[in-house]
């Protein structure tokens, strides 16, 4: 695996998202849900290439689901942002 040895000269943003798992609802702040939804495989090759490309976790992910379709699965993925 290479590693990036480019030093980061802009200051990193404060993140306006969080992946909190809780149910808890916070002021100025509101739950979004992604759910992906296809075959087992295609659902796991989505949520790996979305954590490829540095868009979440793969453990944030909830287990495959069964969905209302036949031979279909779903997962979800729950983030919290920042309201104004």
């Amino acid at each position: 695996m290479t590693r990036n040895f480019l030093v980061d000269t802009l200051p990193t943003p404060k993140p306006i998202v969080s992946s909190d798992n809780s149910q808890e609802t916070t002021p100025g702040r509101e739950p979004v849900k992604v759910v992906i939804f296809g075959t087992k495989s295609g659902v796991n090759n989505t949520i790996i290439t979305l954590y490829k490309l540095g868009f979440a976790q793969v453990n944030e992910w909830s287990p495959l689901l069964p969905s209302s379709n036949p031979g279909e699965v779903m997962s979800i993925l729950t983030r919290h942002i920042v309201t104004t």
